[in-house]
């Protein structure tokens, strides 16, 4: 099983927009999916980190990919965030998920329960045997304390056809070289990291699902196009531009940050749900001002 070809480039891991009350506000969703869209955008991921996915019900989770695949309509590829550590539950969603206009899902690696690379192995395994469409493993171990390993990543690609890419957010430069330098073809390496992306693509990678092309979706779209086309002196231009945004977007909490800018840009408004939290003052005066005085150096 292939991967989709038009996955690749700029991916972006949509939030999910919330009402003051609380509720799920598809108004704003629509108004953002559009944003990206006609930013430059390549594909979406929806139900990822950057969503809050654990904080939604199954049936909020089912009505966001319902939205998100009516508003996209087929303007480009989406991919639904769909792991978990529990590899039975996984399983036995998949059996469930309706995949019409569903390109491929996003899958980490177990949470909390801290596997080993068999364990890591047999769990994607599972989910590679039931999974209709392509699987981007997600490596990201910051937030699951489970470093899905370069042998195990590269066993995984090798062994099922429908392992078709991770997104590597490992921080790891070694581990990626590791990956990129003994994939099967057609394989690929996304950079899980906006502040990576230039040096991962530099090394062979794919592209990156990104936090920061939620609101700057054309200005990172360029530099990952720059990228592909290996013009990297405009692409570096484009990075250092909008390296103090992406520093400040995490400084206290995806996706606290991204929030704070789409309000200012009116796109959607700063809401979460907790345990998520609104950025402190600092941080929030910091992207404000950062906003206010930024330009693309490229226009």
């Amino acid at each position: 099983m292939k991967m989709n070809p038009k996955i690749d480039g700029t991916g972006v891991a949509i939030v999910t927009p919330f009402h003051n009350y609380g509720s799920i506000d598809f108004g704003s969703l629509e108004k953002l999916l559009n944003h990206i869209i006609e930013g430059g955008v390549d594909f979406v991921v929806s139900l990822g980190t950057t969503s809050e996915a654990p904080t939604l019900t199954s049936d909020e989770q089912d009505a966001v990919m319902e939205m998100v695949k009516e508003t996209v309509d087929g303007r480009v590829p989406v991919v639904m965030g769909l792991g978990g550590n529990s590899t039975r539950s996984i399983v036995s969603k998949l059996k469930k998920t309706d995949f019409d206009g569903i390109d491929a899902i996003l899958s980490v690696a177990p949470y909390y329960n801290k596997p080993n690379q068999k364990g890591l192995y047999q769990h994607f395994k599972a989910i590679a045997a039931s999974c209709p469409v392509p699987i981007i493993l997600y490596n990201v171990p910051g937030r699951t304390s489970s470093n899905i390993s370069a042998a195990t990543t590269l066993q995984l690609a090798r062994d099922f056809d429908n392992i078709a890419a991770i997104k590597e957010a490992s921080g790891n430069l070694a581990q990626v070289m590791e990956i990129l330098a003994n994939k099967p073809e057609g394989f690929k390496v996304f950079s899980g990291d906006d502040a990576l992306t230039f040096p991962m693509m530099t090394l062979g990678g794919n592209g990156v699902i990104s936090v920061i092309a939620n609101a700057y979706a054309a200005e990172f779209s360029d530099m990952v196009r720059l990228l592909k086309k290996k013009e990297y002196d405009e692409a570096l231009i484009l990075n250092y531009s909008l390296m103090p945004i992406i520093e400040q977007l995490f400084a206290d909490g995806n996706p606290g940050g991204i929030k704070v800018v789409l309000e200012n840009m009116g796109i959607a408004k700063n809401n979460l749900r907790l345990p998520m939290v609104k950025v402190n003052k600092q941080v929030n005066q910091a992207l404000t001002k950062l906003m206010s005085e930024y330009k693309n150096p490229l226009k």
